[in-house]
């Protein structure tokens, strides 16, 4: 129940609190805190003092403090953007476990903001970020106003209520609610969602998808592969309406933001684990469940295409296809319709290879006739998904620990146990039932993620302390955002990050590499996604030594020769 509540307080629009927070959690104390809201925490004021000054000016709750290093101001109007320079004045030194050495400010904050030229008609976005000394911490919080500097006048407003020169600061798009650029960004979103295919992630169930198409009549194999592009179509709109939920709570999440629970993850090795029992025979599903049986194609099979489907959504949240970064960074910038639509592109995109294979006459002609061989393939497409298994209880492993990675086992183990279990007999389904229950037992109790992950930092990891002082420094940076759950991650750091030359590079006096590791939620990475307009990774930043230059975003696919030219640009 205490789980539940937590889930629904967590949707209140009205908290705004991070997802790695516990609302119920015992303060130092040992008492359960009500933390405040966030506009109760922290409440902002504006004055226009003359045509080219403003005064802005927090009031905060006792026991709640806001960060300095965090605050920003971005003002603009019909005309472009306003220079906005800030005065702080001193704070008191806090040394925090999300940030490192701050600043920050308790019972107010007093900020003064000088601007480049006056404006009858602009729009002040105010960031501000801080936590409370109980423990809880808030994402980001951006406030709006409309000013009119030369009559003094301003009104708060809201973020639907701006111009499309006053959109959040994004480095690779401008006017993004033009709707020439919407379309723009439907396009990118269906482009990565077709790419996704060629991700490893996808391949073991794609593959069973495949086999719906050995036999068959024409008009069934069409339905199959309509049906099963419903339900990659409806899951991306699903895990899209949850992501912005989330946000519009105030979580600081992004795409794959489900695989940060240990839980999720230990799930969905359970799932694949016993698909992989059913492909190799040891268990029966049918053909309606999970696409898993050879009986896709035969009639009833519809609910087994449509959930394939939905597999295939699910194992594709660890993959970032090109073209996806910019789209999904736009669309969680937009309302609801125009993000959802973005989603849903990407979900048509990903379902378009298969619904078109399901209508190409040559690939029906090319494949052999049904028959013993689809036994034999439907058998060898198990060991893909036991190597799935085998990568996600890692996963697990590194969120919690090798505690967790063994609870993970045993629950596989009781998982086998309870589908070898399950026959007429009461007798025997009755302890099938228990071993089940015993699996989800352990599911519910693995040890938290974010308690294993707190420790120590290594020079190399990244923290906005960290980055600030080496910026400071003038120093050359290229940051790696990268996630144990992130195949294209993985795959990027196997294939070109890890190359001698590469390496090389990144550990010379010149260069100073930074991981940023989000395989466990992390407010202080989220936070950086969310500057540079990204709401998933893998997310590549090179820092040119001179700070006054802007960071270079890097594709989401890298080559050794990518690289080697941004390295030779900072």
């Amino acid at each position: 129940m205490r789980l539940i509540a937590a889930i629904i307080i967590s949707l209140l629009p009205s908290l705004g609190m991070t997802q790695a927070t516990d609302p119920f959690a015992a303060g130092p104390d040992g008492n359960a805190h009500e933390y405040l809201p966030v506009e109760q925490a922290y409440q902002l004021a504006v004055d226009v003092t003359d045509p080219t000054r403003l005064r802005l000016y927090w009031q905060i709750a006792p026991e709640y403090y806001l960060y300095q290093s965090r605050f920003k101001f971005q003002i603009s109007d019909a005309d472009g953007d306003i220079i906005a320079t800030p005065s702080f004045p001193p704070g008191k030194t806090h040394e925090d476990e999300y940030f490192g050495v701050q600043e920050v400010y308790y019972f107010n904050a007093d900020i003064t903001v000088e601007l480049d030229r006056s404006s009858t008609d602009a729009v002040l976005v105010a960031t501000s970020q801080g936590c409370a000394d109980a423990g809880l911490c808030y994402p980001p919080q951006r406030e709006y106003f409309r000013i009119d500097t030369v009559n003094g006048t301003i009104a708060r407003t809201d973020k639907t209520a701006q111009t499309g020169a006053q959109q959040a600061p994004v480095t690779d798009s401008a006017n993004k609610s033009a709707p020439a650029n919407f379309f723009y960004m439907l396009l990118l979103a269906f482009a990565g969602g077709t790419i996704l295919n060629l991700m490893p992630c996808v391949f073991p169930i794609l593959s069973l998808k495949v086999l719906s198409f050995a036999g068959g009549e024409d008009h069934t194999k069409h339905v199959h592969g309509w049906v099963y592009s419903l339900g990659v179509v409806l899951s991306f709109v699903l895990v899209a309406a949850v992501l912005l939920a989330l946000k519009q709570a105030g979580q600081a999440v992004g795409w794959g933001f489900q695989l940060q629970s240990p839980g999720f993850v230990t799930a969905l090795a359970y799932l694949f684990f016993a698909m992989g029992l059913s492909l190799s025979g040891v268990i029966h599903f049918g053909g309606s469940l999970m696409g898993a049986g050879s009986d896709l194609a035969s009639q009833g099979g519809y609910r087994g295409s449509f959930f394939t489907g939905v597999l295939a959504t699910v194992v594709a949240s660890p993959c970032t296809a090109p073209f996806m970064g910019t789209a999904l960074g736009f669309a969680i910038t937009q309302p609801a319709l125009p993000a959802l639509s973005v989603f849903a592109a990407l979900g048509a995109g990903m379902a378009a290879p298969m619904l078109l294979l399901s209508y190409s006459r040559r690939v029906r002609e090319a494949m052999p006739r049904p028959g013993p061989w689809m036994e034999l393939l439907k058998q060898a497409m198990a060991f893909p998904l036991y190597a799935t298994v085998v990568w996600l209880l890692w996963v697990a492993g590194r969120q919690t620990g090798v505690d967790g990675m063994g609870m993970a086992l045993i629950g596989c183990l009781l998982l086998a146990l309870a589908l070898w279990l399950w026959s007429e007999s009461y007798w025997r389904r009755g302890l099938s039932l228990v071993s089940i229950v015993l699996a989800g037992a352990l599911l519910v109790n693995l040890p938290s993620a974010t308690a294993q992950s707190a420790g120590n930092l290594d020079d190399g990891d990244y923290t906005p302390a960290r980055l600030a002082e080496l910026r400071a420094a003038n120093q050359a940076i290229f940051l790696n955002v990268t996630a144990d759950w992130c195949i294209t991650c993985i795959a990027n750091e196997r294939a070109t990050l890890s190359q001698p030359d590469i390496q090389a590079l990144l550990n010379s006096d010149r260069v100073t590499y930074l991981k940023a590791d989000w395989t466990n939620y992390d407010p202080a990475i989220s936070a950086l996604l969310e500057e540079y307009g990204r709401t998933g990774i893998p997310l590549y930043l090179a820092f040119p030594a001179d700070s006054s230059r802007p960071a270079e975003i890097l594709p989401q696919l890298l080559t050794p020769g990518l690289v080697k030219e941004a390295i030779s640009r900072l």
